[in-house]
């Protein structure tokens, strides 16, 4: 069975094995990045299939890495989920101006999650990394 692979962009620990212990039980491959500036050089090289993004990064902030994403005519088409702490009015809406494809808040919802990540993930990807 093809491996789907979802490059998770996130600083904090904790964050980041919730997430994989979720996805990978439900059969993705989840490869991980601690700042803006290591996540924008692994989508870079690795083209994955979906990025799930935290905004309050080190180094390069989401906004600019998903601002980069956005503007590389290889990667635009990459769909790129905020999933960030940020949930003030109109965080939703910077986001997605910035070119995040949506939204989710922390703390992580599990069944949340598993339905954003199953909404954008590309019906024809196969894993390329």
């Amino acid at each position: 069975m093809d491996q789907k692979t979802v490059l998770y962009i996130e600083d904090n620990p904790h964050n980041r094995r919730l997430v994989r212990r979720t996805l990978e039980r439900r059969g993705y491959t989840l490869i991980e990045a601690t700042d803006g500036q290591a996540g924008l050089d692994m989508v870079r090289e690795l083209k994955p299939p979906l990025v799930l993004l935290d905004i309050g990064l080190p180094v390069m902030d989401g906004i600019e890495v998903v601002k980069h994403i956005k503007a590389d005519g290889e990667l635009q088409s990459t769909p790129v989920i905020a999933l960030t702490a940020s949930a003030m009015r109109g965080d939703r809406e910077r986001f997605l101006s910035a070119g995040c494809d949506d939204y989710l808040s922390k703390p992580i919802q599990v069944l949340e999650l598993l339905a954003k990540v199953a909404e954008h993930y590309p019906q024809h990807a196969v894993a390329r990394v």
